[in-house]
């Protein structure tokens, strides 16, 4: 079996603006037309976490600060198999401006963005977040 794809992202959240309740960002790829974290594979001498914060900031605009670490998804993608490693991480500043790899992202509540997620694999690092949470 092949060295596996390495990649990291985030499970993006801050407070709504309107409510303070929680908000999750989820990113559209136009490629796959798919819902997911933002996410993307390491450069070389990239640790997991600089990766993950990399990629929240090319994807989404956003600076953000990160938490406590999420459970690694392992699946196969394109015939081969790929670890991503996962943060929860607090947005900070910033403003999305869309690419051609990333066209929308939306926030959420978290049951919508459980909803919306498409690989459903995804839900996991979303629960967890959800359940590292003071009074969770």
């Amino acid at each position: 079996m092949s060295d596996p794809v390495l990649a990291a992202g985030c499970v993006l959240w801050r407070r709504s603006p309107s409510g303070g309740g929680l908000e999750i960002c989820l990113v559209h790829r136009p490629r796959y037309d798919d819902w997911s974290y933002p996410k993307g594979k390491l450069k070389v001498g990239e640790t997991p976490l600089e990766a993950a914060l990399r990629e929240v900031l090319e994807e989404t605009g956003h600076h953000c600060v990160p938490g406590a670490a999420l459970p690694t998804a392992r699946y196969t993608a394109k015939g081969r198999p790929k670890e991503v490693s996962y943060w929860a991480a607090e947005a900070t500043d910033g403003t999305f401006v869309p690419g051609d790899e990333v066209d929308r992202i939306t926030w959420l509540s978290p049951s919508a963005a459980r909803n919306r997620l498409t690989r459903l694999g995804d839900r996991v690092q979303l629960d967890a977040f959800l359940n590292s949470l003071p009074g969770a």
